[in-house]
């Protein structure tokens, strides 16, 4: 059972309209992706999984996290055709998700991916989400990661870690409204900007922690 409250209605509903050892994960996931678009639709936009055309939008969100802040450690954006491959290696294990306004446009994007590559981490997941501000405090945000934790939930990911450069009141909120809760912080772990940084770290039970667990469901 997925352990974000506020989003167990979500999983009644995969369960009622698929049925307990019924057709396939694509199947399964189809059906609770557009149960959160049905969801999405109060903040007027649609959620659907990320395409390689969708590369373009993407680095024009992501830029600005890049250029003109702390919120991502890189310190140059990635090309055109980089983040085409990000986002093709990244969806061929993890759900890398478009909120989409009612034009069309790209409001936002969220998307998971390996917390380590040793074996024993591979439960656990990271997230990262990235919205155009025009579409701050509209409930993009919220759309994506509802659908987004759901994904990883029913893919079998029983952790999901969130890092958070500080200060951040406003991702710190956000994850922490999805119930995710503060575990560590790594004190002045990179420097960037002529500042050195913390990064905090926050996790969100998705999974039961069965033993012995099954492994991930694969997108590929």
């Amino acid at each position: 059972m997925v352990k974000f409250g506020c989003n167990n209605h979500l999983i009644r509903s995969v369960r009622r309209k698929v049925g307990v050892g019924q057709t396939s994960f694509i199947k399964m996931t189809r059906v609770y992706l557009a149960i959160a678009v049905e969801q999405a639709m109060n903040a007027e936009v649609k959620i659907r999984r990320a395409l390689i055309s969708d590369a373009e939008a993407c680095l024009t969100l992501y830029r600005p996290s890049v250029d003109q802040s702390a919120i991502s450690f890189e310190d140059a954006a990635p090309t055109l055709d980089e983040m085409a491959a990000r986002i093709a290696k990244t969806s061929a294990q993890f759900p890398w998700l478009i909120a989409e306004d009612a034009c069309g446009a790209v409001a936002g994007y969220a998307y998971a991916s390996p917390h380590r590559d040793r074996a024993a981490y591979r439960w656990t997941c990271e997230v990262s989400i990235y919205v155009a501000k025009s579409h701050h405090r509209r409930g993009v945000a919220n759309a994506l990661y509802s659908a987004l934790l759901e994904f990883l939930g029913r893919q079998g990911y029983q952790s999901a870690l969130a890092g958070i450069t500080l200060p951040n009141p406003e991702s710190v909120a956000l994850h922490e409204k999805f119930g995710f809760k503060k575990i560590a912080v790594y004190q002045n772990i990179g420097f960037k900007n002529g500042e050195w940084r913390d990064v905090g770290w926050w996790q969100l039970q998705i999974g039961g922690f069965q033993n012995p667990p099954q492994e991930p469901e694969s997108l590929a």
